[in-house]
């Protein structure tokens, strides 16, 4: 299968990458390949060349068989090795067409990687947001047109999966904070996280998190202005102090989520 793709994004350095991973793939997985799409910060606009990662999916016609699967996990090692730059930033899964279309959390465990890690898992209720964000702005590297793959994710979908996520990852986070959120960088993106929780579950689409957390600014007031601003600006010298207000901010949107965590809406 000959490799389609030539500048999928504006970044030269990251299509390199994305060029050896698609040739690779396709000669791995041969005729069970369907397409791959990027979503995250290169689909929503929200792309940082310093922080970011390359989100990316493999669409498969079915479930892998085990030795394609670990000739997949040698490939990634290969990439990760590789010394490319954006080539340990790479975070994505392989998934068949079925379950792409629409979220069952009782689907078969999928390949994944996560900058240089692989692994199996399931897609968890954020992986509906994903699809709405795949469906809605993915880029297509090579593969048919998103919408023809992804059922249209209703506004209540949209709404259940992030009450799902603030309270299966970061309400932990008040008692036991991950020890990622002591970097500036992840506190940053808890901030954000936050501030697109926020705009889901008020609008119930998804926007980038800069343009989420700008609407933030205006309809939170100031008494979060000056923490959303830090994290717009993307800094990596949190003040000790930061570490409070972020957990109270995190805080403040699970109780924000509460009025809605009943709300009656049809199946």
């Amino acid at each position: 299968m000959s490799v389609e793709v030539t500048h999928p994004t504006p970044y030269p350095q990251v299509n390199a990458v994305l060029y050896i991973l698609l040739s690779d793939v396709q000669t791995i997985i041969g005729n069970h390949f369907v397409g791959m799409y990027l979503y995250g910060s290169l689909a929503t606009g929200d792309f940082d060349s310093q922080r970011s990662d390359i989100d990316f999916v493999v669409v498969t016609t079915d479930d892998l068989p085990s030795d394609m699967i670990q000739d997949l996990e040698a490939m990634h090692d290969r990439i990760t090795a590789s010394g490319l730059k954006w080539a340990t930033k790479l975070e994505g899964s392989y998934i068949p067409q079925d379950a792409l279309r629409r979220h069952d959390p009782t689907d078969a465990l999928c390949p994944c990687v996560n900058e240089g890690h692989f692994y199996m898992a399931r897609h968890g209720s954020d992986w509906v947001i994903q699809r709405h964000i795949l469906r809605e702005q993915g880029v297509v590297v090579t593969g048919p047109a998103l919408q023809t793959l992804i059922d249209p994710v209703q506004p209540n979908d949209l709404r259940r999966a992030v009450l799902g996520f603030l309270h299966e990852w970061w309400s932990p986070m008040l008692h036991d904070p991950d020890p990622r959120l002591h970097s500036g960088e992840y506190q940053a993106y808890a901030v954000l996280t936050m501030c697109r929780a926020l705009y889901t579950l008020q609008h119930g689409t998804v926007v980038s998190k800069s343009l989420a957390a700008r609407w933030a600014q205006e309809a939170l007031g100031e008494r979060w202005s000056a923490l959303i601003e830090w994290a717009l600006a993307r800094r990596h010298d949190a003040p000790p102090e930061y570490m409070k207000e972020i957990l109270d901010f995190i805080q403040y949107t699970l109780e924000r989520s509460q009025p809605i965590r009943g709300f009656s809406v049809s199946a």
